[in-house]
């Protein structure tokens, strides 16, 4: 089994699918007026409007509701990205080390799902990540 993609419901698809062009640096594949795919070499973000969730169940899933999930993103240097990124998003906390050996920084996106940055700084954390 593979984890295909993340997929997020939106309210608003335009700031959804610009912050995370702005994030990633990739641009989003726009599959229907509905649908848009961020692709990047480890994970596909998929964002679908409101409407998108009748297609399944109504009322099954609803935008600005999530609570406990962490988008991850590992990156090279999260201080540099800190810097691209405090002017232009919600920053939850600034760059910092984590007991795991990551380096990590937390923003939100235009729906409040929190978004993670981070970069392993350990020696037995870049060991762990060496081959995924």
């Amino acid at each position: 089994m593979k984890l295909a993609s993340t997929r997020l419901v939106a309210s608003d698809m335009t700031k959804m699918v610009a912050f995370y062009e702005l994030v990633t640096g990739v641009k989003a594949d726009w599959l229907a007026p509905v649908f848009a795919e961020i692709v990047t070499p480890g994970a596909v973000v998929a964002i679908g409007s409101l409407e998108t969730v009748a297609l399944f169940s109504a009322g099954s899933a609803e935008p600005r509701a999530n609570r406990t999930a962490i988008l991850e993103f590992m990156v090279s240097d999260v201080d540099a990205e800190f810097a691209r990124l405090k002017d232009q998003v919600e920053v939850v906390h600034e760059p910092k080390d984590l007991p795991w050996g990551n380096r990590t920084m937390q923003i939100s996106d235009p729906e409040g799902t929190r978004v993670a940055l981070y970069m392993p700084v350990t020696d037995a954390a870049k060991e762990r990540f060496a081959g995924r």
